[in-house]
């Protein structure tokens, strides 16, 4: 029989390593349809980190105590309100499609007014094989298009409620003990990790400042350019404007187009169709206002605390939202920070000038 004894040590290493690896995919793969919940447990508990440790002072101590308060605070001015916010914009949204389906908000018409001041564009056009008709009839299947998907992602969410509410309660239930235990749980995975706890914490600090600075400053001034939007859509009479300052808001997580998605198609529909100074305010307060807090506040609340340049940023975002949806505006700089990061101590430990 052949003697394994010799070589037992590296058998036995092996073996572990592999029944290592085999036992946390098989976890990864457990644990995967509530990753999301997962994580924005543990970036709700570094958000409010400092919130916990208060109330826990103030409390003398009592942790369990200290963590359920401090999920409540949460649940009371962040899944609260953002629950009312859900229900207003899908009402409006409902009258945001009807007047899409019904063809009350004549976007074709654009190109009806082009048709009558422009002949010799038409004439061009005509030539190429570009007829106003075609580009009207385009533009009307466009925006039924997007009515018919607005409806069906609403039905869609409606059909999904029972899955999201459970994710959500999860996520809550994970945020007490992150909370709550967060600074143990953290160790134990440092003094765990074969890496050396220098870099570990390194790479723990990096991440928690990443998700604070990021969702900080993204969320602040999606909220701010947003709200700002629909104040102004409002004022002007522009109907649906809850709904559009929602749709800003959210198109404001990008670091380019933002709410000028919204208020650019808009300025352009009242310059042709009319009133001609509705167009007017909207560019100029689009531009010289809604578009001033984005290009002040996002690199002071961003790219300043995270210590990525501007274009990485950008890059990360927008790599992000394409994999992971919405949260993905959160991920991509993370994801980004811990690569600089661990690259910037590979060169510390391996790098160096040659001689």
């Amino acid at each position: 029989m052949p003697n394994f004894s010799n070589h037992s040590p590296n058998i036995r290493h092996g073996f572990f390593i592999s029944l290592l690896l085999l036992v946390s995919a098989a976890f990864a793969g457990l644990i995967q349809p509530f990753v999301m919940a997962f994580f924005w447990a543990v970036v709700l508990a570094i958000v409010f980190r400092k919130s916990f440790r208060y109330l826990r002072f103030w409390l003398k101590g009592k942790t369990n105590l200290a963590a359920a308060l401090t999920t409540a605070f949460i649940i009371a001015i962040v899944v609260i309100p953002s629950f009312l916010v859900l229900l207003a914009l899908v009402k409006q949204g409902q009258g945001v499609v009807e007047n899409l389906r019904s063809g009350e908000w004549n976007v074709a018409g654009i190109v009806d007014y082009y048709e009558g001041q422009a002949p010799r564009i038409e004439a061009f056009l005509q030539k190429v094989g570009i007829t106003p008709e075609r580009v009207s009839n385009d533009i009307s299947t466009f925006v039924s298009k997007i009515a018919n998907v607005l409806a069906d992602q609403a039905l869609g969410y409606t059909q999904d409620a029972i899955a999201l509410t459970a994710e959500f309660f999860l996520m809550l239930y994970l945020l007490f003990f992150f909370l709550r235990d967060g600074r143990s749980i953290v160790r134990s995975i440092i003094n765990v990790v074969p890496m050396g706890n220098s870099r570990e914490y390194t790479l723990v600090n990096r991440f928690a400042s990443v998700v604070r600075a990021t969702l900080k400053g993204t969320v602040i001034v999606a909220v701010v350019q947003g709200g700002l939007g629909g104040l102004l859509f409002a004022i002007l009479g522009i109907e649906g404007a809850f709904f559009w300052g929602v749709v800003m808001t959210l198109l404001s997580f990008l670091p380019i187009g933002g709410s000028t998605l919204v208020w650019g198609p808009a300025a352009i529909y009242f310059l042709v169709q009319g009133p001609f100074w509705k167009g007017i305010v909207l560019i100029a307060v689009g531009s010289f206002v809604i578009g001033l807090v984005d290009n002040l506040l996002r690199p002071m609340l961003v790219g300043r605390d995270t210590q990525m340049p501007d274009y990485l940023i950008l890059l990360a975002t927008l790599g992000g939202i394409a994999w992971f949806g919405l949260s993905g505006f959160v991920l991509g700089p993370v994801i980004a920070a811990l690569f600089i990061t661990c690259w910037e101590m590979a060169g510390t430990s391996y790098g160096g000038k040659e001689n």
